[in-house]
């Protein structure tokens, strides 16, 4: 008879190999900021009407509950109808609403892919779809809830915006910047605790990326949650004496062509990285945008989650496996420098 796995001590965050001291249940204990996705909108829709926020029954995990507090009438749980909620939105903006429709990634991107197409990015609705816990950071739920292939399906839409939050700031600037914009978005969000890189709300104009630290032996393209292991595997190499120009790619599409192509010319390697699969995310994008514009040879490399359904486990140490945490993009940038 073959051994099972306990689940309850697997979604329970009991079972100690798949544990580590910064982690319980899935979610990282360390002091950073929660989500403010509901706080922000509510401060946009005190002088913006047209702004309203639609969510599958998971207003409490994005933190929609700050909204529906200030704006009950504006706000709409949908219950577990995920597609429903994203045509819904989408005829809220035709009747000229700005919608937020926010579920996890994994259910906005993959389960509603056909809604975000046909009823919102192909008559350029400006319908906002948020996915919040993106990646693997529902560790513990497994493949149903992880979201590593949103932007490999999304960006090979036409029409469609898509942008990865940085930090808490930094989702604001989205935010703001998004209200506005035309056609539909998708908005891939963390867990709502990711770790500080922008100290003020920055300046942010979708489809162009930000330099965070300049350099000319390599270049990290980076994205959503693993921007700031970017910056922290910077100043790793840095003591080493390798010097790493980290760039923002927070737009994922429309990309920074002229920022790839600055870094191909600039610097001596390119390395992204993303809390993706390594498969026509991120890295992909970049690959297409050197091969298809003329860049010179370069050295490059794509860094993220291989091509296979990853194990269960608390995210810090999924990071770590697939060293998508600090140390592990430096390793992987001295390798390519190699």
């Amino acid at each position: 008879m073959t051994e099972t796995q306990d689940q309850a001590e697997i979604f329970g965050g009991g079972a100690t190999e798949l544990r580590d001291k910064r982690s319980f249940d899935g979610s990282d204990v360390s002091s950073i900021p929660a989500f403010v996705f509901g706080e922000e909108l509510a401060d946009l829709a005190d002088t913006d009407s047209r702004v309203v926020v639609l969510t599958a029954d998971l207003a409490s995990a994005n933190r929609a509950t700050d909204f529906s507090a200030r704006h009950p009438n504006r706000f709409f749980n949908m219950g577990i109808a995920e597609k429903g909620m994203i045509t819904s939105a989408a005829g809220m903006a035709s009747c000229g609403y700005v919608p937020f429709a926010a579920t996890f990634a994994s259910f906005s991107a993959l389960l509603c892919a056909e809604q975000i197409r046909t009823d919102c990015a192909y008559p350029r609705m400006p319908v906002r779809i948020v996915g919040h816990h993106s990646g693997m950071s529902m560790g513990f739920y497994g493949t149903s809830h992880h979201a590593l292939e949103d932007l490999g399906v999304l960006r090979t839409f036409a029409e469609l915006t898509v942008v990865c939050a940085t930090d808490a700031n930094h989702l604001r600037a989205v935010l703001r910047a998004s209200v506005d914009h035309p056609g539909a978005m998708y908005i891939r969000l963390g867990r709502g605790r990711d770790p500080e890189v922008y100290p003020t709300v920055p300046d942010l104009t979708f489809g162009r990326a930000i330099r965070l630290r300049d350099g000319q032996d390599l270049t990290i393209f980076a994205t959503g949650s693993e921007v700031h292991p970017a910056l922290e595997a910077a100043a790793i190499l840095a003591d080493e004496g390798i010097n790493a120009r980290v760039v923002d790619m927070h737009t994922v599409a429309p990309l920074d062509i002229d920022e790839v192509l600055a870094a191909a010319h600039e610097t001596g390697a390119i390395l992204t990285v993303e809390e993706h699969n390594v498969t026509n995310g991120l890295g992909s994008a970049v690959a297409e945008a050197l091969f298809l514009n003329g860049s010179p040879a370069v050295r490059f490399a794509k860094h993220g989650v291989p091509d296979e359904y990853i194990p269960v486990g608390p995210p810090a140490a999924l990071y770590a496996k697939y060293r998508l945490d600090a140390p592990g993009v430096a390793a992987v940038a001295r390798e390519l420098l190699r």
